[in-house]
């Protein structure tokens, strides 16, 4: 990894940890991000700025990118200033969750200029990127994978989920649809409890020990709901575009969703409602306020 020029853009949420990680293996790193002040605290660890996702592209042998949405990743790698106008670039790595189209439109884009494109989306949070225990999901030829594995050991567990464009992404958005349903009938579980006179934490520890237990009962829940923190630190907004990317590519298969249905309607509710920057923990509080408690610590 020393020996290969890296560059990231986007070094925001996710991608500032994962860049961080790079450097502290020993990566040299060119960066790229609108985040200005994202950018300087990557700069202070030995990072070079870039002016865009071309320049990037024109110092590096694989570009990383972890961006918000589709839109913004097509742009970065198909725009005239972005990776595809580079000069150096071979390999193109999307952390980002932007689902399998995308994924293949990027990929037959940037084919033509010799560059190799890897969806490889990640599950695990910023605590995950922090910690570098995220899952990893990485589809493209085994050729490639087996050059870039090492590299992305860095942020944690790899899979090598397919070789077509859009597979890891396919994961990815099963994944997401997973966490966010146990995130939605966990509130609703939790709410049901406290109601009816149990105690949130006592609740908790018992799920966990039991078979109901998941992502929400044994993180998000006992870390950020209970103490009232709600700090996971993803917006709402995002996994409500995970989400519905996932029910549109259902529908596109035939394959109906009637819970997943029901979670996106309901996400939907707690975006209007809590805002769409709001953690996505803060679902639990329409809920609440429907039930008229609050799922929270007892007083000792």
């Amino acid at each position: 990894m020393k020996d290969i020029p890296l560059g990231f853009v986007g070094v925001g949420m996710m991608g500032g940890p994962m860049a961080g990680r790079l450097l502290a293996a020993g990566a040299k790193l060119a960066i790229c991000d609108t985040n200005a002040e994202a950018v300087s605290r990557l700069e202070q660890q030995g990072a070079m700025r870039c002016a865009s996702p071309m320049e990037v592209a024109s110092k590096a042998d694989v570009v990383l990118v972890s961006l918000p949405t589709p839109k913004i990743v097509r742009e970065v790698a198909l725009g005239a200033e972005g990776v595809i106008a580079g000069s150096r670039a071979q390999v193109f790595i999307d952390l980002s969750t932007t689902g399998p189209r995308v994924a293949a439109e990027v990929a037959a884009g940037l084919a033509p200029k010799g560059i190799t494109a890897v969806d490889a989306p990640v599950s695990g949070g910023p605590t995950g990127a922090q910690s570098g225990t995220l899952a990893i999901m990485a589809s493209c030829p085994s050729a490639t994978f087996a050059r870039i594995e090492p590299m992305l050991r860095t942020f944690g567990k790899v899979f090598h989920v397919g070789e077509r464009a859009g597979m890891g992404q396919t994961m990815k958005l099963a994944n997401n649809l997973l966490s966010a349903t146990a995130l939605a009938i966990t509130s609703e579980a939790l709410v049901m409890g406290v109601k009816a006179g149990l105690d949130p934490s006592v609740m908790v520890e018992v799920i966990n020990a039991g078979s109901g237990r998941n992502s929400a009962t044994q993180d998000k829940f006992p870390r950020c709901v209970i103490p009232r923190k709600f700090d996971f630190g993803f917006p709402m907004e995002l996994l409500y575009k995970d989400v519905k990317l996932c029910l549109d590519e259902s529908e596109a298969l035939g394959v109906p969703m009637l819970v997943g249905n029901a979670v996106r309607e309901l996400l939907g509710v707690a975006k209007a409602v809590q805002g769409p920057r709001a953690d996505i923990t803060t679902l639990v509080r329409c809920v609440e306020a429907w039930a008229g408690v609050e799922v929270k610590a007892r007083e000792a």
